[in-house]
């Protein structure tokens, strides 16, 4: 499976800019034969809790040019944007989407951790569980951004996927967790692990590294990129992951714990 990582630099609150710049990474990424093409949290705005221009209709604007750019190139693509809740009163969702080759909607992700230290909590719905979709005949799962916080929600997918992909808005000042959790999680769910985060500068002044990456079940950085590259790109064998899985049984010693009181 070859992998483009799109370190998109997103305009704060302009879907139009962000979708002309994604479709030159995407163009980019198709010309070099990548299989998926995968942009960060939220790329059409940045990570705004304004929902009245960050949310849009299942199947609105971003939602179409993200099918057409698939079927256009004949590519798998996952990104991430924010959609309306079902009724006016609802909250607005932190999604992540997933495309197949022919433009169809294949996955839909809702984050299941609002990040509630910058109250995002109080503008998105928290998803309720995983998702879990097939990828060029790999079984996938996708996280997004302070979800990698947490490893019970990796861990209650990590038999039944090969790779999870997690994209991010995460900023510069905490960079050095975003590499070390998201080694802990190749690691300690024997998976690929691909992170894709976001560059440049948002609108609440937060700066982004990028420092996109994907680690191997053996926790090995197969590629990283630096804030200097839109695109970084990757081949792996998702099927190592079952070679060493079969090799090392970890996974099969997991077992639930009570826990005592005294």
């Amino acid at each position: 499976m070859k992998v483009a990582l799109l370190q998109l630099n997103s305009v704060w609150e302009d879907p139009r800019e962000n979708h002309f710049r994604a479709s030159e990474l995407i163009s980019s990424a198709a010309a070099q034969g990548c299989d998926v093409a995968v942009l960060p949290e939220m790329f059409p705005t940045g990570t705004s809790s304004n929902t009245a221009i960050t949310a849009e209709p299942a199947n609105g604007p971003t939602d179409a040019f993200l099918s057409v750019a698939a079927k256009q190139h004949t590519m798998n693509i996952i990104a991430g944007f924010a959609l309306r809740g079902q009724n006016p009163e609802s909250k607005a969702r932190n999604i992540a989407a997933v495309y197949n080759r022919q433009g169809d909607r294949v996955a839909l992700y809702t984050k299941i951790y609002p990040f509630s230290p910058a109250l995002e909590n109080r503008s998105y719905e928290a998803g309720s569980a995983p998702v879990i979709f097939a990828l060029e005949g790999t079984a996938c799962g996708i996280f997004i951004c302070y979800d990698l916080r947490f490893p019970e929600a990796f861990r209650s997918i990590a038999k039944k996927v090969q790779a999870i992909f997690v994209i991010a808005n995460w900023p510069r000042t905490r960079i050095e967790h975003w590499e070390a959790l998201l080694k802990a999680r190749a690691i300690e769910n024997q998976c690929f692990v691909i992170g894709v985060n976001r560059t440049g500068v948002d609108g609440n002044g937060l700066y982004y590294s990028g420092c996109s990456q994907i680690i191997d079940p053996w926790g090995r950085v197969l590629c990283h990129g630096s804030e200097r590259e839109p695109v970084v790109i990757q081949e792996f064998d998702p099927r190592e992951a079952d070679r060493y899985r079969g090799k090392y049984k970890f996974l099969n010693d997991m077992k639930p714990l009570k826990t005592f009181l005294f």
